[in-house]
């Protein structure tokens, strides 16, 4: 029997995909349980602020661990998985979360963008937005927009590649630390294309929103890992444009949108 010494077996352990499966079943518990500690009292409902930039990114980082550690699950023990074959043949065992910190550099950068559009329109200090004036016609619109964005090519393509990842894991691997960074941006990059519009239910509802948040977390779970095919992605359009005009009629109706001004001025815990 071949001896392998400690520093490779404690290597190869590392890589283990049912290893990396717990952790990320782990730390998805963990930062959910931060977020709602950050977040319990912070939703104030469409235009929520979301806050100084560093407190912004902290937050964010931490909500998209949350919500998207689930759904890129499969990719991750993918790579895990051919990683951890790799090395046994070449001695190159790149750790997953490499691939993972690329990943959700990603969507951190999708993350600032959102943000300084934010910050851009409130400079514009455009008062037809405000929630009294036409708030929900804008908020309907924008869920109405996500749900014709489901239907659209660079959707179906994007969410093709999210939920069959082997193809560019086998046929695109990069080597070194720096390449299974690049995946993870790459793939990152992937999976903003078929959330981003999911992702605008948050910005148009309440970016601080537990409620939105889970709901989701929900959807992006069950379009990119259940085994229905494109089914729920018809299902989610269709439910979006019937809740942005739901949101546009009768705002005060919908279970779970909290009505800017009708509760306490947030108790935002920032430096």
């Amino acid at each position: 029997m071949e001896y392998t010494g400690p520093n490779e077996e404690a290597e190869t352990r590392t890589h283990d995909p049912a290893d990396v499966a717990a952790l990320l079943l782990a730390a998805a518990l963990v930062m959910w349980l931060v977020t709602i500690d950050r977040m319990r009292g912070m939703d104030a409902g469409p235009g929520t602020d979301p806050g100084a930039i560093g407190w912004f990114v902290g937050t964010w980082v931490t909500m998209m661990a949350a919500m998207m550690l689930p759904s890129v699950a499969p990719m991750a023990l993918l790579f895990a998985k051919v990683s951890r074959e790799r090395g046994r043949r070449n001695g190159e065992h790149i750790p997953t979360w490499i691939f993972l910190s690329g990943y959700f550099a990603a969507w951190t950068a999708y993350g600032l963008a959102a943000y300084g559009l934010y910050r851009a329109i409130r400079a514009l200090d455009l008062h037809f937005l405000a929630w009294s004036h036409q708030g929900p016609l804008v908020a309907g619109f924008a869920l109405v927009a996500a749900g014709v964005y489901q239907f659209t090519p660079l959707k179906r393509i994007c969410l093709r590649h999210c939920r069959s990842p082997l193809h560019f894991v086998l046929g695109g691997w990069r080597s070194g630390k720096a390449g299974a960074a690049r995946m993870g941006i790459e793939h990152g990059a992937f999976c903003v294309g078929c959330c981003w519009g999911l992702m605008l239910i948050l910005f148009a509802l309440g970016a601080m929103s537990l409620v939105w948040m889970g709901v989701v977390a929900g959807l992006i779970f069950a379009e990119k890992v259940l085994p229905f095919g494109h089914r729920p992605t018809r299902v989610i359009a269709v439910a979006l444009v019937a809740g942005g005009i739901w949101v546009a009629a009768a705002p005060g109706s919908v279970p779970g949108l909290t009505q800017p001004g009708s509760t306490p001025s947030q108790q935002m815990k920032m430096p």
